[in-house]
């Protein structure tokens, strides 16, 4: 296999965790609607939580589009 193809199935699989990241992130603001709506008193003290697991989960997918990016871009 040639290394510029190698390359490009790397980058093409570090790609799949930002696909990953948007699911979690879904996952983490679907929930969170889902028990604003059972308790709403309750929602506001859990805003918190919900903005650290969106950092956490979106800097996941930022990671792996940046070694993506490295792994096009960074020469042999």
């Amino acid at each position: 296999m040639e290394p510029a193809a190698a390359k490009f199935i790397g980058a093409g699989i570090a790609c799949i965790g930002m696909g990953g990241a948007a699911i979690g992130v879904a996952f983490i603001f679907g929930n969170y609607l889902a028990a604003a709506i059972r308790n709403p008193s309750a929602a506001q003290g859990q805003f918190g939580n919900l903005i650290f697991g969106f950092a956490v989960t979106e800097a996941l997918g930022i990671f792996s589009l940046l070694v993506a990016l490295l792994l096009l871009f960074v020469p042999l």
